[in-house]
């Protein structure tokens, strides 16, 4: 199993859910956070001058899927989440050793 964890623009959130869910993939986990890549922040012009915003809003998607679904996932979380712009993101993929389903008690795969 691996975790596909997905850093992206707020706006792209409703369609990345969406391409997901497309592709049979209903649960995930939503977060807001903040942060910056390589571009340090944002210069924003106000009305009488400019600012710098150092964290930038983005929004966290974490999925669990099985190792063979990883480049389907990463793929489509790529290709609706890319504006072409700086700040589009990044997709980290994280192995995970194990999973429990609380509910149930039910132990590895089958709690995908």
């Amino acid at each position: 199993m691996r975790k596909v964890e997905a850093i992206i623009r707020e706006e792209r959130l409703k369609a990345v859910i969406e391409g997901l869910e497309e592709n049979g993939y209903f649960g995930l986990t939503v977060t807001e956070v903040s942060g910056r890549g390589r571009q340090k922040g944002l210069t924003l012009q106000g009305r009488s001058a400019q600012y710098q915003v150092d964290l930038i809003p983005k929004i966290k998607i974490e999925v669990v899927v099985m190792d063979g679904d990883v480049p389907l996932i990463v793929n489509t979380i790529s290709r609706i989440a890319r504006t072409g712009d700086i700040g589009d993101g990044k997709i980290f993929i994280i192995p995970v050793e194990d999973a429990v389903r609380i509910r149930t008690g039910e132990v590895g795969e089958d709690t995908v």
